[in-house]
């Protein structure tokens, strides 16, 4: 598959439209991680916390938040007190970007396959990390746990992410830099594009049709 590479001024021209949308109050050094988290994010990312979050995922969280983009990950944009599925559902919902690291026992986790099965109802573009585990490998463990409309609506999403072009890792030869740099090349990328999409669009309703 063929990914369009954008030059370095144009990734650039990004970050300074995604700063100049902050408020004065969000450049502050003082600011609240909290606070943002009730703000509509630009990446939300999808792990199995035992497999990745100490990896890939918090990695990833830093160097987007480094390039100044708006990333929600669990333990960094929640606290205690928090409802978990009204913030997650809430934050997939209105989040631009998807990225799930699949790992060995990410399929064992509900809340993964939840959110997952919910990036793909509500249609947002999803970028699939394969990290230790080939797609083919991907399969729901159900010990009756999962009731049968979640297991179908998993089943549905799994087989989606499956033939979804993503990158793939191993942990015992791979860069963990190298895979992060990528995923976060092909995240801006990505939401220039969108961006470039919106304007068009928002540039065509706005053009007086020819008599």
């Amino acid at each position: 598959m063929h990914m369009q590479r954008y030059s370095s001024a144009a990734i650039m021209n990004l970050h300074r439209n995604f700063l100049a949308r902050q408020t004065p109050i969000m450049k502050t050094k003082m600011v609240n991680p909290f606070i943002e988290s009730k703000k509509a994010c630009d990446v939300f990312i999808n792990h199995r916390g035992i497999d990745t979050k100490r990896t890939i995922a918090t990695l990833l969280y830093d160097h987007l938040s480094w390039l100044n983009l708006q990333p929600f990950l669990d333990n960094k944009n929640m606290k205690p007190g928090d409802k978990l599925f009204d913030n997650i559902d809430n934050a997939i919902r209105n989040c631009k970007i998807g990225v799930t690291v699949f790992s060995p026992n990410y399929c064992k986790s509900y809340f993964c396959l939840h959110e997952l099965a919910l990036f793909m109802e509500s249609k947002k573009k999803v970028i699939p990390i394969f990290c230790d585990i080939k797609p083919s490998e991907l399969r729901i463990v159900n010990n009756g746990n999962v009731p049968l409309k979640d297991l179908e609506r998993f089943n549905l999403a799994l087989e989606e992410a499956k033939y979804t072009v993503g990158l793939t890792f191993n942990s015992s030869k791979g860069n963990l830099s190298d895979v992060v740099k990528n995923a976060s090349e092909i995240v801006t990328e990505s939401l220039i594009e969108m961006e470039s999409e919106q304007k068009m669009i928002k540039s065509s309703r706005n053009t007086p049709m020819a008599l």
